[in-house]
């Protein structure tokens, strides 16, 4: 391609498995679709599932900004700017403010070059800053954790991040060649992430549950339960909602007034979750309810019994609310944020804004599989940044409890 006329330039690298995982082809596709040019200076293609590919490419566009903001879209599929040099940090000035031009990161393993060497970011995250602190140690931090006299990078400049890994081992992510899948047989597809759940385990991986109200609402919510007693599920995180609806079925058994047995609305029902809320709160918390033996099974029940920490996240329609949700949105965030090391495998069930927030916090390595009736809420989470999420499209209900059988049946 030729670019006379685009006379803006950059020299851009790309490593990983780039060839076979067709993300170089995206990239080539952005760049077009942005207007703008590219000439592959260099290729060179690994010849062996384990070997990485490496390309370079020099992108032309029209102007100095126009580049910026492709090549900022760009690094979230693993494109760096071959320039050298270290990072360029500048001191917050305020409490809660990043400084003009601050870095903003992506979800991918990521490295900052101080004084010739690379450091490794301790935790990726999207939409934060980096940070460097007075050990040499970078950290991701969103804005309201800036503190005046903070060291944040600005710009681009010694600044990578590697490519999305799919290798062509077919082990990880694989289990299905599209992101999102209504027509592949569930049975199979469901095996394949018990199989990766048992493997996250066996690794000394937690697995995070990330819950709905629909998955009481589906009848789902003893097997849920049933992961949480079996050890499967180390961390849930969740709202007001999928809560009350969990200690409702339990205590009343109905669901939003509708009996989960029975499937039928119960007299005076609708109130039903008013009154677990009021009683929970006039105990004081979840866990208190559960030892008063107010609560006496379900997920909540079985968090408290196996002491499984649990995030609940308030939102401004929430009625009550329990005691246990957070409803400040920042400190939620960040009390997910402190419940996240150590998570290998990500089940977002039937749920979209706290899918989306966890979305948000998750490192790209961590596998999560997003679980909805709704394809657009499966789409959602990839559209959004969290390019590791793939989707299945199935009634939650019957993806529970197939993938309650599957891991509960004394196979693990």
């Amino acid at each position: 391609m030729t670019g006379e006329a685009l006379p803006a330039r950059e020299v851009v690298e790309l490593e990983g498995h780039i060839i076979d995982s067709l993300i170089l082809a995206k990239v080539l596709d952005l760049i077009v679709a942005a207007g703008a040019d590219y000439q592959v200076l260099d290729v060179e293609i690994g010849r062996s599932n384990v070997d990485q590919s490496h390309a370079r490419l020099e992108v032309r566009a029209a102007d100095q900004a126009s580049l910026s903001r492709l090549l900022d879209k760009l690094q979230v599929h693993g494109v760096n700017r071959a320039s050298g040099g270290d990072a360029t940090l500048v001191a917050a000035d305020c409490d809660g403010v990043f400084p003009e031009g601050f870095y903003s990161t992506t979800n991918l393993p990521t490295s900052v070059r101080l004084g010739g060497e690379w450091h490794e970011v301790e935790n990726p995250e999207m939409d934060c800053g980096l940070v460097v602190l007075p050990d040499g140690a970078v950290r991701t931090v969103p804005v309201h954790r800036a503190r005046a006299g903070d060291r944040f990078v600005v710009g681009h400049d010694g600044v990578r991040v590697e490519a999305p890994s799919r290798p062509r081992d077919g082990v990880r992510f694989e289990f299905m060649t599209s992101d999102v899948s209504s027509e592949k047989p569930k049975a199979t597809l469901i095996a394949q992430v018990a199989e990766r759940v048992r493997a996250a385990k066996a690794s000394g991986g937690k697995v995070l549950a990330v819950c709905g109200p629909a998955v009481v609402h589906t009848g789902a919510g003893p097997q849920v339960a049933r992961l949480v007693h079996d050890g499967w599920v180390d961390v849930l995180f969740s709202g007001n909602g999928f809560a009350t609806h969990d200690l409702e079925s339990n205590v009343f058994g109905t669901s939003l007034g509708i009996s989960v047995r029975e499937g039928a609305p119960v007299e005076g029902g609708h109130a039903n979750h008013l009154r677990v809320i009021n009683s929970v709160r006039r105990y004081g918390s979840i866990a208190a309810a559960v030892e008063a033996g107010y609560v006496k099974s379900g997920v909540m029940f079985e968090c408290v019994r196996r002491r499984i920490p649990f995030v609940l996240g308030g939102s401004v329609r929430d009625d009550g609310p329990l005691p246990d949700v957070i409803s400040d949105v920042v400190d939620a965030a960040d009390a997910m944020r402190a419940a996240l090391p150590g998570v290998a495998v990500a089940l977002m069930l039937a749920s979209t804004l706290h899918a989306i927030a966890t979305g948000n916090l998750l490192p790209a390595w961590v596998e999560t599989y997003c679980v909805d009736i709704n394809q657009a809420v499966v789409t959602k989470l990839a559209d959004r940044g969290s390019h590791q999420a793939l989707g299945l499209v199935t009634d939650v209900g019957l993806f529970l409890r197939t993938l309650a059988d599957q891991l509960c049946s004394g196979a693990a």
